[in-house]
């Protein structure tokens, strides 16, 4: 049998590995704690969390125009505490990854959309550079999926042409959009599924 093609995976992280840093679960909890307009707060959100997502402005400024663009009776350190608190490694997947990893014969690189202060946080709280070799992530390289370059971006980087590529997404938005491009692309329902998906892949690379 023919030896596989593929020579790197590339993974979002929210939804696979980590809860998302910063969904609408979070913020509608965060309404009920701090006493907030939920619906005030996201549409303020909606209006500005792309641009934070490219690292255009900071954690900080993102915060005076959704939260503290009024006086509150509660303070930053507290909120941003609040924020960080939502990152929670999900079940079984992460810590499979990085063992999985020691002997795949892949590099694994991220891919995701996320602010640079919880990016940071994220990468160092989990211990995500045992997981992957590199980020692409959207705080970082000014362009966030499914901007079809944050992709092109990845494979430049990495030397791959779309056929040496694996793409694992929790959005099927972000599956489609890779698979445009040649990617090869799942979308994460549940951890057997994929773990059986990259066992089969290293099975491939083996022969």
């Amino acid at each position: 049998m023919k030896k596989s093609d593929v020579k790197i995976l590339f993974f979002d992280v929210g939804g696979i590995l980590l809860t998302n840093g910063w969904g609408h679960e979070s913020r509608h909890e965060a309404a009920k704690k701090f006493g907030l307009d939920y619906e005030e707060v996201n549409a303020l959100h909606n209006f500005i969390f792309n641009v934070y997502e490219i690292g255009s402005i900071t954690l900080d400024e993102y915060l005076d125009t959704v939260i503290f663009n009024e006086p509150r009776d509660f303070v930053r350190e507290d909120f941003k505490e609040f924020i960080y608190a939502q990152s929670v490694e999900l079940p079984d997947m992460l810590k499979w990854l990085k063992e999985w990893k020691k002997d795949c014969g892949f590099r694994i690189i991220s891919i995701n959309n996320e602010g640079k202060e919880l990016n940071d946080y994220r990468v160092q709280k989990f211990k995500l550079h045992e997981c992957f070799d590199a980020f692409i992530s959207s705080c970082e390289v000014k362009m966030r999926k499914p901007d079809p370059g944050i992709w092109q971006l990845a494979m430049g980087i990495a030397q791959v042409s779309p056929n040496q590529c694996v793409y694992f997404d929790d959005r099927i938005m972000f599956v489609r959009t890779a698979e445009k491009l040649g990617i090869r692309s799942f979308q994460h329902t549940d951890f057997e599924k994929t773990k059986k998906i990259l066992n089969d892949l290293k099975k491939e690379n083996l022969k």
